[in-house]
């Protein structure tokens, strides 16, 4: 099999980029490894995160540092990931980036101090920044084929939106059966196989060989993320009142606002505004933001709920999961393949978000003994197949059309979206809870077992009411940004368009 995958390799680097690769499902399998890597790793170490701390002995306020070293580095240095990949080639940037992710890995699982254990997460968003877009955007210029390019995007939107989930089942299991170093470990053996086959399948064609990086906007836009990133995840820790919070976030708006405005005259832009002003991918990254805010109420607080109210083990969290993943699978398949071919964006995905509303809306049922058949399951497979109507769509029409030297960048803007959603839901949805749960506590006898149980079902509740609030937003927004019909268009005559 090597042999052919290697002739096929060599043939392939003859092809024009344009021309359909002989070789795409192949790639379509190695990219879809080492996305499930990147994704996995922002959810499959929270599980772990109580052995570690245990095991190296760091305070309950260091501990929200383990996450958010990964966060900061990743959001902060996406689209500097994605530009290095047009510029210097996506395979180049895809082996280094698998590379130095399994690197970090194996630094972190070996870690003997809390800063050793931060500095490996850290190491790691920065390789998962480079490694994220270029994958992404090798995706977009390996399948032009509408019906391919909608099946390719349905496994890459489910791996996406499940990947969450595959983290927490992964995290329970080998915590449970080995280490909470195995959490980290196990990234080497999705690293081997991507880089191997990134290796031999994939060229090293660059789009952008004859633009120059933009180093005042990489500082502009980097700097910028990296202060709405840190800024709200002070609001985990301290007051949305205290400067740590509220002077990120301003700082972070005001380096963004800049950017904006420097791309609009820079020569050779970080970020083209012909990425941003079509209207599709436009209202696709809004989508993509919005669901990872509101999806981080499913993962977080239901894990809270399973294993502190219901007495699950890490391992059997994970696998409550699964039935979740599994709709949302399926219905990747059938709103990218058939739904929004043919009714198209504007109702199907405002229908996802409304089917996800309902589920979430439906999962504030929750009780202290609740029975998980009738009071969690339900509500997951509604929720699954919700998202799964709207994350793989949304992803690919955000990079649909995109002119090839671009689709490093359009890429990373999807993943920036996904993350800085993830931050502003953790943010927001950590401190409506806790809030949920001290007016819940005013008054009562905190020290009776029965009444925190039930503070902690409201702030539970309170997070899926919020929830479901963000989808019902990305319902509206959807509805109100996306065109009217299917779109129809000719890649190559798309990507003939620059501004």
């Amino acid at each position: 099999m090597s042999q052919t995958l290697t002739e096929g390799a060599r043939k392939g680097s003859l092809d024009s980029p344009s021309a359909p690769s002989s070789r795409r499902w192949w790639i379509l399998a190695i990219i879809g490894i080492a996305q499930l890597m990147v994704v996995l790793d922002a959810t499959i170490v929270n599980i772990a995160l109580p052995s570690a701390q245990a095991d190296l002995g760091f305070s309950d306020g260091n501990r929200q540092w383990i996450v958010t070293g990964y966060s900061l580095a990743f959001a902060s240095l996406l689209l500097l990931g994605g530009r290095i990949a047009d510029l210097f080639g996506r395979k180049p940037a895809f082996l280094i980036g698998v590379a130095g992710f399994a690197g970090a890995s194996v630094l972190g699982g070996a870690s003997t101090s809390f800063g050793m254990l931060v500095t490996a997460r850290a190491l790691q968003g920065v390789f998962g920044a480079l490694l994220a877009p270029a994958a992404l955007s090798l995706l977009n210029t390996t399948f032009t084929d509408a019906k391919e390019r909608a099946k390719a995007f349905s496994v890459y939107g489910a791996i996406a939106g499940a990947g969450g989930a595959v983290g927490l089942l992964l995290g329970g299991v080998l915590t449970d059966a080995l280490d909470w170093r195995w959490t980290l470990f196990v990234n080497l053996v999705f690293a081997v196989v991507a880089f191997a086959g990134g290796w031999v399948l994939l060229s090293g064609h660059r789009d952008a060989a004859n633009s120059r990086l933009d180093l005042p906007g990489t500082l502009l836009v980097s700097s910028g993320l990296f202060a709405v990133v840190y800024g709200f995840s002070n609001a985990e820790t301290h007051d949305w009142s205290s400067p740590l919070t509220w002077g990120f976030l301003a700082a972070g708006g005001i380096l963004l606002s800049v950017f904006a405005w420097w791309q609009s005259r820079a020569e050779h832009p970080l970020l083209p505004m012909r990425v941003l002003l079509d209207r599709d991918r436009a209202a696709s990254f809004v989508t993509v933001l919005i669901t990872g805010a509101g999806m981080f109420g499913v993962f977080l607080f239901l894990t809270y709920y399973l294993q502190l109210n219901l007495g699950f083990s890490p391992t059997r969290t994970g696998v409550a999961f699964l039935p979740m993943m599994a709709a949302l699978m399926i219905m990747a398949q059938v709103s990218t393949t058939v739904l929004v071919p043919r009714i198209g964006p504007k109702i199907v995905i405002p229908a996802g978000f409304a089917i996800a509303v309902a589920g979430m809306a439906w999962l504030t049922g929750i009780g202290v003994a609740s029975d998980f058949s009738t009071a969690v399951l339900p509500q997951l497979l509604l929720i699954g197949a919700g998202l799964g109507i709207v994350m793989p769509p949304a992803m690919s029409l955000a990079t649909s059309g995109i002119a090839a030297e671009d689709a490093g960048v359009a890429s990373a803007t999807v993943n920036t979206m996904q993350q800085v959603g993830g931050s502003i839901g953790t943010a927001l949805l950590n401190t409506l809870a806790a809030s949920a749960a001290t007016s819940y506590l005013a008054g009562k006898d905190a020290t009776d077992k029965l009444v925190r149980a039930q503070s902690t079902i409201e702030s539970y509740t309170t997070a899926f009411w919020w929830s479901a609030g963000f989808f019902a937003a990305g319902a509206v927004i959807a509805f109100l940004l996306y065109r009217r019909g299917a779109q129809q268009q000719d890649p190559d005559a798309v990507r003939a368009v620059h501004m």
